[in-house]
């Protein structure tokens, strides 16, 4: 499967971004898609995942309650709703599937498929 990063931006601090991961067929119902994101200088990091079938989400402490991870079956898109943004959340975002069973889902040797990257910057 092959997976298209899109919104990213420019924003002031406090604003809000709308990322898209769209996928070139229909992704199974045991997949999970994931967003990740690299700063420049720091390793790729976890940011939220969500179960294609299921819509359980799972984010890290840093992003709970800021970012909502959701889904459009209908459309093989992945969103990723970023409000309240930050300076530190600066990075290029990636978007990931796994069709792996029995996985954490928030490390990078968990995908299979990723996106070729969305450059989000946030101005102070």
């Amino acid at each position: 499967v092959q997976l298209q990063a899109s919104g990213g931006g420019l924003v002031q601090a406090g604003g809000s971004l709308r990322l898209s991961c769209a996928a070139s067929r229909r992704f199974f119902s045991t997949y999970t898609v994931g967003w990740f994101r690299q700063a420049p200088g720091k390793e790729r990091e976890f940011v939220a995942h969500i179960g294609w079938s299921t819509g359980s989400t799972y984010y890290t402490d840093s992003e709970k309650g800021r970012f909502t991870i959701s889904s459009d079956n209908a459309k093989n898109t992945v969103y990723l709703q970023m409000n309240s943004l930050r300076p530190e959340d600066t990075a290029v975002y990636y978007c990931a599937a796994s069709g792996l069973y029995g996985r954490s889902y928030d490390r990078e040797g968990d995908f299979q498929y990723w996106g070729q990257g969305t450059q989000v910057t946030v101005s102070s």
